[in-house]
């Protein structure tokens, strides 16, 4: 992960100053990087987004671009604004799923791809050069402001048809999500209770949409005999899903659901996953004929392959979908559309879930200096094979082995002094002795590195 850029952006808030001069330089970058031409601005409810928000705007004037700010914006939306207005390139003011003492900085492709990686790095070196393109009196750029809500759910409602009617409850968790999610799930003809959702900027859950963060939204379903429940994160890019009877679904469950659907919609093809991702999507897939390809982590890799080797689906076991005949950028809002969808055609949540395999699925995280992790990673490739006796090996994202009963995945985290252990079993049993061997392991690596 590069300086400025990656999952979560710039993470540095507190200091006004310092992140409103970064945030213009990145303006600067970005501009000079383009060489002119359109970007798309969004922002999402965080109280400094505005500020951020402005001073990009103002580095990317300096160097001649043109910019369409569409303000309070869920990353989704932005995704959207790029291709509808042919712009250059889009950008979203937002730490996604991080509190809202953070803010960050994400960048879109014209195709509504996030930055790779390689292309971060360039701008980031044009941000540490300081050689920024500056354009004269005459060709500074200028600003129009658009509202593209109403184009992106009339698009959506041209995609997605109900029969019927049902009861969503949507907790935006005061996020991005909250301007445009119950308006579209509205337009579908459903009745819409809407918890969270006041754009404001001070979050009253954690959002990450998960168990704990949605017991709220839980309650709320069952309370209101609603037929399902949708949340979102900071930009709702993420989706979190509770069922009929007010659980929360997990998120390896959710994905093999909507991976499922879609092969039913769109037929048979490849479904774009993660390392990380578990068992289960491979067996509910190939159940329905479809094929299971595993990338590196991070939306940006699994909207790479798909672009390059087509699939009807990518998805990580975050709530990070994208639908490829929809947009390449991650979009909670329109999956919200897709599992009411689901619902519609194929019934309850809670009975469909029945259907996915379940596997024990544990997480562990051992510190790690970040010095260390290379050559501590070097040390566990090597290591494995006297330790587990495995059938398979990918190394395209740290280290995963496999065979079939178990796999375990090790991987150095990308913001934090770390090394991930993640692994899934079909016994708690083997899943707690796998987990022992794997953490003596990484602990050993790391003592050597």
């Amino acid at each position: 992960m590069g300086k400025y850029f990656g999952t979560s952006g710039i993470r540095e808030v507190v200091n006004e100053k310092l992140t409103s001069e970064l945030a213009l330089r990145v303006g600067k970058a970005l501009g000079t990087y383009l060489d002119g031409g359109m970007v798309v601005v969004g922002k999402d409810t965080r109280t400094s987004g505005e500020m951020l928000k402005s001073a990009l705007i103002s580095g990317l004037l300096s160097t001649g671009v043109e910019v369409i700010d569409i303000g309070l914006s869920p990353t989704p939306l932005t995704g959207f604004a790029i291709r509808l207005y042919g712009a250059d390139a889009g950008v979203t003011i937002t730490a996604s799923h991080n509190p809202p003492e953070y803010n960050g900085i994400k960048v879109w492709q014209p195709n509504g791809m996030a930055y790779t990686p390689e292309m971060e790095g360039e701008l980031e070196a044009i941000i540490d050069s300081g050689d920024f393109k500056r354009a004269p009196w005459n060709e500074i750029g200028t600003v129009r402001r658009a509202d593209p809500r109403g184009k992106y759910i009339k698009r959506a409602l041209k995609m997605v048809e109900l029969e019927s009617s049902y009861t969503v409850v949507l907790d935006a968790g005061n996020g991005a999500g909250s301007i445009l999610s119950p308006y579209l799930q509205r337009g579908l003809g459903n009745k819409v209770i809407s918890i969270n959702s006041h754009p404001s900027g001070f979050f009253v859950r954690d959002l990450e949409p998960n168990a704990k963060s949605l017991s709220a939204l839980a309650k709320t379903v069952k309370a209101m005999g609603a037929e399902v429940g949708i949340a979102h994160d900071g930009d709702a890019d993420r989706i979190g899903v509770v069922d009929d009877e007010g659980n929360f679904v997990e998120y390896e469950v959710m994905l093999s659901l909507i991976a499922g659907y879609l092969l039913r919609k769109f037929g048979k093809g490849k479904v774009v996953t993660t390392v990380d991702a578990g068992f289960a999507l491979d067996d509910y897939v190939k159940s329905l004929g479809g094929e299971v390809v595993r990338t590196r982590v991070g939306d940006v890799a699994v909207a790479e392959e798909l672009a390059k080797n087509g699939g009807i689906f990518g998805g990580e076991p975050s709530g990070t979908w994208i639908i490829p005949q929809w947009n390449l950028t991650p979009d909670g809002i329109f999956a919200g559309a897709l599992v009411l969808e689901m619902i519609d055609k194929l019934g309850p949540i809670s009975e469909l879930a029945k259907e996915v395999p379940r596997y024990v699925t544990l997480r562990a995280k051992v510190p790690c200096p970040n010095e260390r992790k290379t050559k501590a990673m070097e040390i566990i490739a090597r290591e494995v094979l006297k330790t587990f006796e495995y059938k398979r090996l990918i190394d395209i994202d740290g280290v995963r082995i496999e065979n079939d009963e178990w796999w375990i995945l090790f991987r150095p985290s990308g913001t934090e002094p770390i090394m991930r252990i993640t692994l899934e079993a079909r016994t708690e049993e083997k899943a707690k002795e796998l987990m022992e061997k794997a953490e003596r392991l990484v602990r050993e690596a790391i003592r050597r590195a």
